[in-house]
């Protein structure tokens, strides 16, 4: 296999600036208060006040801030260096003790001893790693007994059609890395950018399993016929900050939550 590490490094290192400067991502609302937590993943968090928060996969850091301003202690972590560099930087901007740590997931364990009351990712992100039992384990790793696991993401079924949801173009299932050349980025699609990047699919069997595998039990698992971005295209709005795709209306499923308890040990 291609690194896949370098190769999706490089990517996300190449979107930092374009993303910060998007209205995608609203920095400069944002540095004025506004969060970047959405109510999905908001009811699942509840009161995190005095909580140590561990964030995988999270990019400049916009929700590991957001989380901080909730009380939380947060670690925030992500493969790309630029990414880093950019939420440290916005963390001080925005007056948090945010932590931050450039690191894969994978790789975490070798830069990080210690236990979290709640790990948290969100939103494209497990589609970039290409072993979910490896992905469970570091969870696993990190959370205190009867700590939690909360996600958000966007559904497998999304990520079966191709970019003009005519027709379906990829497996539901994890059969073979994704390897992709595209232009532009999801939050600025005219950017001048042109971006390899490699994907997995992940069904949701497949992303349950591997938490129920290593000492995790599901207690909540939601499936919504919404997005809260519109980083797909074809999309229309049609409540505040909740967007379908144009032609499938509210027949298929664009995202779901889980909420995840570490087993006590016997």
């Amino acid at each position: 296999m291609e690194n896949y590490l370098d190769i999706n490094k490089s990517s996300w290192n190449a979107r930092v600036d374009t993303h910060m400067a998007s209205d995608f991502y609203f920095v400069d609302e944002f540095l004025k208060g506004k969060t970047s937590l959405n109510s999905i993943e908001l009811d699942l968090l509840g009161d995190i006040t005095g909580k140590s928060v561990l964030h995988l996969q999270c990019h400049f850091g916009q929700d590991s801030i957001s989380l901080s301003r909730m009380g939380a202690q947060v670690t925030g972590i992500d493969l790309s260096d630029k990414s880093i560099e950019a939420a440290g930087e916005l963390a001080l901007k925005a007056g948090t003790d945010t932590r931050f740590i450039c690191s894969d997931v994978y790789s975490l364990p070798d830069c990080l001893d210690e236990q979290f009351d709640i790990v948290f990712t969100s939103y494209g992100t497990i589609g970039w790693l290409p072993d979910l039992d490896r992905w469970a384990k570091v969870i696993s790793r990190f959370l205190k007994p009867s700590g939690h696991f909360i996600m958000a993401d966007f559904h497998p079924v999304v990520w079966m059609f191709d970019d003009d949801f005519h027709s379906v173009k990829y497996s539901y299932f994890n059969t073979d890395p994704i390897s992709e050349t595209t232009e532009g980025t999801y939050a600025e699609p005219d950017a001048d950018l042109v971006q390899d990047f490699m994907t997995w699919n992940h069904a949701l069997s497949e992303t349950l399993q591997s938490l129920i595998n290593n000492e995790m039990e599901i207690t909540d698992f939601r499936e919504y016929d919404w997005s809260p971005y519109p980083c797909f295209r074809h999309v229309q709005e049609f409540e505040k900050r909740k967007w379908r795709i144009n032609s499938f209306g509210n027949k298929i499923p664009m995202v779901y939550s889980i909420k995840a308890a570490k087993k006590l040990s016997l």
